[in-house]
């Protein structure tokens, strides 16, 4: 009987052992999985980030008589969660472009993934203008050089960005102007919130460093604005059509590519709201047109009548990406394009909020204060949705993502584009 229940005793102990073993096994095998799949860890990832820290922006603008004990906590939290979901994207990508050689190099010059390469930088643009609204007030005046300094940085790196990557868009013989998208406008993103990154932080800087940031940020917000006009309206050079006139052509993008059309509703908000902001950052100090006191006043009556010119045409381009989404609500599968549905829009809502200020109307500011409790909703419906995405190997899986066309190799390679003669033939 001693003998049978030794023997039983170590079945047991093997049964355990085997058992123990298998889920270590299957735990192995699953993150051994979830990194080979990072292969297809895109730049587009940084759209979460993106939104992520746009949403903690958008919090700490709510306005007195629309806020609530703990906001700014809940801000701060968002913002740290921001900081957070940055550094795992950054190491993912860093894997990926570790891991597996020539995924870097593919994916910048890829047709389709290397538009998104703007949103690395607009993470960051997020995370140095959040710096300002709960970093510096908490901080000490160390952290005010260290703003400026991140800004020239900042400033320098995205205009390079957005010169390299027009370069290789404009020479590109793989897009078509009926596959033009506002992702298209993507390249000179981050170098226009540059003018954002400014107007947050300007006030917080001695006189003689205000008025440099000021300019600076101007100048890529004109730019940014300029060029995105040209994307936007008709322009007849050569083969380049403009957004607009490609959907008067072809209609609507491709269900799917139909979250971006959201992208269009920043440039005209972003610029808004950088105009407001530098104006009401200008210092009293030089004097450069007179009494500072007189042109302050004159610079944010123009800059107030200036955004609210520019949010009416954020606003029909608004309008016109709700009715696209909403045709084809039913046929949309999750993509990382989603996260348009929150950050153009946030540009749109502070833009909004900042109007109200200036007009000191409650009405537009409660306005404003809705828009934001949509935009919370907004982003927590995509964050669930991503989640399950990644979990369905919906993303970050072989065909799946913008590198959908990178083939073993690393090397791009994109499926031939009908032209639009060929699209003609066919109807």
């Amino acid at each position: 009987m001693l003998e049978e229940q030794g023997s039983s005793s170590s079945s047991s102990y093997g049964d355990v052992q085997e058992n123990g073993d298998s889920r270590k096994g299957r735990r192995y095998g699953l993150v051994s999985d979830f990194l080979a799949r990072l292969e297809h860890f895109t730049w587009a990832n940084y759209t979460f980030p993106m939104s992520t820290g746009g949403l903690a922006l958008l919090l700490a603008e709510q306005t007195q008589g629309f806020t609530f004990p703990g906001l700014q906590t809940i801000g701060k939290v968002v913002y740290i969660f921001d900081l957070i979901a940055f550094t795992l994207v950054t190491a993912a990508i860093t894997y990926r472009f570790v891991k597996f050689p020539g995924t870097l190099k593919a994916s910048i010059t890829h047709p389709t993934e290397a538009l998104f390469l703007g949103t690395s930088t607009l993470s960051v643009a997020s995370i140095i203008a959040g710096i300002a609204r709960y970093g510096i007030p908490s901080c000490g005046p160390w952290l005010v050089t260290a703003y400026r300094v991140l800004f020239w940085i900042y400033f320098l790196i995205t205009f390079a960005i957005a010169v390299g990557q027009y370069s290789l868009l404009f020479t590109s013989p793989l897009l078509k102007i009926q596959d033009m998208t506002p992702a298209w406008d993507l390249p000179i993103f981050p170098f226009m919130l540059s003018g954002t990154v400014a107007s947050s932080g300007a006030a917080l800087q001695p006189p003689n460093e205000a008025v440099p940031m000021i300019v600076a940020g101007l100048t890529a917000q004109g730019l940014g604005m300029c060029v995105s006009i040209m994307m936007y309206v008709r322009i007849d050079i050569s083969l380049f059509a403009s957004y607009v006139r490609r959907m008067i052509q072809w209609g609507f993008p491709s269900p799917n590519s139909r979250p971006g059309m959201f992208i269009a509703v920043g440039p005209p908000s972003f610029t808004g709201l950088a105009i407001i902001g530098l104006a009401n950052d200008f210092p009293q100090h030089y004097n450069y047109f007179g009494a500072d006191s007189i042109t302050i006043q004159i610079l944010r009556v123009l800059a107030t009548s200036m955004s609210i010119f520019l949010w009416s045409l954020s606003l029909w381009f608004f309008c016109i990406s709700v009715v696209a989404n909403l045709a084809i609500r039913k046929q949309l599968t999750f993509h990382l394009n989603w996260y348009a549905y929150v950050f153009p829009n946030v540009g749109f809502t502070i833009t909004t909020i900042a109007i109200g200020k200036n007009l000191q109307s409650r009405g537009i500011m409660g306005v404003g204060s809705a828009m934001t409790l949509m935009l919370v909703a907004m982003w927590i419906f995509v964050f669930i949705h991503h989640i399950k995405a990644i979990i369905n190997q919906e993303v970050l899986f072989e065909g799946k993502d913008e590198d959908i066309y990178v083939n073993e190799k690393n090397h791009a390679h994109v499926k031939p584009t009908k032209s639009g003669s060929d699209i003609e033939k066919e109807a």
